[in-house]
């Protein structure tokens, strides 16, 4: 899509939703994991798009598939970068360079449901994540690239998910056989 038409897209969008803010709040397109076999699944959306994910050989995968924790990092990253470019369409900044890089660490004992010596959990969660940014564009100050990756990251979804621990509701359907 052209810069044009994204920016236009932006600004229409914006004065919809200025006017009825209630247009805002939508359901997200499922995602839809089947366990396919071993440690191997497969995501897939409504569209037909599907990605398939398994784990590392040290733990019981094959290790030719990226792992699900690898997709939410991917999914930071991407989804960050499109809200980036989104916004310095808006704001008639011309992009040259974009690249976000999210990384992380994590500790496998808690995947694999251990406890510390003092009896408590290991989190199974990531216990730090990075996004690394690297912009350019014709024109713009590095004041306000900056302000537009800070800013644009207050609004990416994914980053804020993850950083504001979005609760998550459990519905379990025991099928027979």
């Amino acid at each position: 899509m052209a810069a044009d038409s994204i920016a236009a897209a932006w600004h229409r969008a914006e004065s919809a939703l200025q006017r009825h803010p209630e247009m805002g709040l939508h359901d997200d397109a499922p995602a839809t994991a089947r366990w396919a076999k071993g440690l191997r699944v497969i995501a897939s959306h409504a569209n037909g798009t599907q990605v398939q994910t398994d784990m590392a050989t040290e733990l019981g995968g094959t290790g030719d598939r990226v792992t699900p924790g690898w997709l939410l990092r991917a999914g930071m990253a991407s989804c960050t970068a499109t809200r980036i470019a989104m916004a310095a369409t808006a704001q008639d900044i011309e992009l040259t360079l974009l690249e976000v890089v999210t990384s992380s660490r994590s500790d496998l004992r808690g995947l694999l449901g251990m406890h510390e010596s003092d009896g408590s959990p290991v989190p199974a969660t990531p216990r730090d994540v990075q996004m690394h940014v690297r912009i350019a564009a014709r024109g713009a100050s590095d004041e306000r690239l900056r302000t537009l990756v800070e800013q644009s990251c207050e609004c990416s979804p994914m980053a804020r998910a993850v950083r504001d621990a979005v609760p998550i509701g459990l519905r379990i359907d025991i099928a027979s056989g």
